[in-house]
């Protein structure tokens, strides 16, 4: 009799799971991190955003996605791509990789994207216009930057 609250109906049973799935669900998205860059006036029409999530085993993935970047030939002086860093607490900026450039297949809109995965926890990033992919730092233009953490 004491025990009555353990028992729960069928119908309820299938409710307290969806419960918990919705919870389980919930406090994993709200690990995830999402980032906006801020408006440039090297490239003013571009905009993007970044989703950071940690993962089980200490790595970050990270998923950028930014439209209407102007080609880097395009920018004075003309570069040759564009690299996206991740600003760190402890181990500065770390080159995440080269972020490529498309055209959608019925829009003229310009779409870049990269899916990244980094051991270093992200506290910003930045995007810089290159010369050379193998810059240890960045020492072109920054093109877009988002905000630090406090």
């Amino acid at each position: 009799m004491h025990r009555r609250w353990l028992t729960f109906p069928f119908k309820h049973r299938q409710t307290y799971r969806l419960g918990v799935a919705l919870l389980l669900l919930t406090l994993q998205s709200c690990q995830s991190k999402k980032y906006t860059f801020a408006s440039s006036a090297v490239v003013p029409a571009a905009e993007g955003t970044i989703k950071v999530e940690p993962e089980d085993n200490g790595n970050y993935e990270i998923e950028l996605q930014v439209t209407n970047l102007a080609e880097p030939s395009r920018l004075q002086p003309a570069r040759k791509l564009y690299i996206v860093w991740a600003q760190t607490e402890k181990e500065g900026n770390r080159n995440i990789g080269q972020l490529k450039m498309s055209t959608g297949f019925l829009s003229s809109t310009l779409k870049s994207s990269l899916h990244s995965l980094s051991p270093f926890k992200p506290v910003g990033f930045l995007i810089s216009a290159e010369d050379n992919l193998s810059v240890a730092q960045p020492r072109g233009p920054i093109v877009l930057q988002t905000a630090t953490e406090p």
